[in-house]
C-alpha cells in the first residue's frame, strides 16, 4: 500500500515537471539580428510561451512582452524577464506616443550582469548590442 501512495504522489509531480520542461525555449538562434521582430515574437505567441498583448509600450514604440506563467525562456543561458520588439506597419505591435525607435528592432531583457551577458553574446557570434538596464538586468538588442 505504501508503494501505491508513493506512486500517487510521484506520478503527478513527474508529469507537472515535464509540463514545465515542455514550456522551455532557448532564444539564441533568433538573437542573431538576422530575423524580423514579427518572426521573433509571433512563433513564441503561437506556442503560448509569450503573452499575446504587450505588458508595456514605450513612447518609442518598443513593445515589451512577458513570458506566460510557467514558461521558461532563456537567452545565452540567462533567464528572460521580457522580450521587446517593434516592427513598423505590423499589427502585432502597438505604436507608442512618441517617435518610433526605427522601422524594426527586437531583443530580450535577461537576468544577468552586463559583462557576463556581453561575453556570451560575443562568443556566440551575435551582432546584438548589450545594454545595462539595472543591476543584474541586461538587454540584448537588435536594431535593424
Amino acid at each position: 500500500m505504501n508503494a501505491f501512495r508513493l506512486i500517487r504522489f510521484v506520478l503527478p509531480m513527474t508529469f507537472a515537471s515535464m509540463a514545465v520542461l515542455a514550456h522551455a525555449e532557448a532564444l539564441e538562434r533568433q538573437l542573431d539580428c538576422k530575423s524580423t521582430p514579427h518572426d521573433f515574437i509571433a512563433p513564441l505567441q503561437d506556442k503560448h510561451l509569450l503573452e499575446a498583448k504587450p505588458m508595456r509600450v514605450e513612447n518609442n514604440s518598443i513593445n515589451a512582452f512577458r513570458p506566460v506563467k510557467g514558461a521558461t525562456l532563456t537567452a545565452y543561458g540567462f533567464k528572460v524577464y521580457a522580450l521587446v520588439a517593434y516592427q513598423k506597419d505590423d499589427p502585432l505591435f502597438k505604436q507608442g506616443k512618441g517617435e518610433p525607435i526605427g522601422d524594426a528592432a527586437y531583443g530580450a531583457v535577461v537576468w544577468g550582469g552586463d559583462d557576463e551577458v556581453a561575453q556570451k553574446v560575443r562568443a556566440a557570434g551575435s551582432d546584438a548590442a548589450v545594454h545595462h538596464v539595472a543591476p543584474f538586468i541586461t538587454a540584448i538588442f537588435c536594431k535593424l
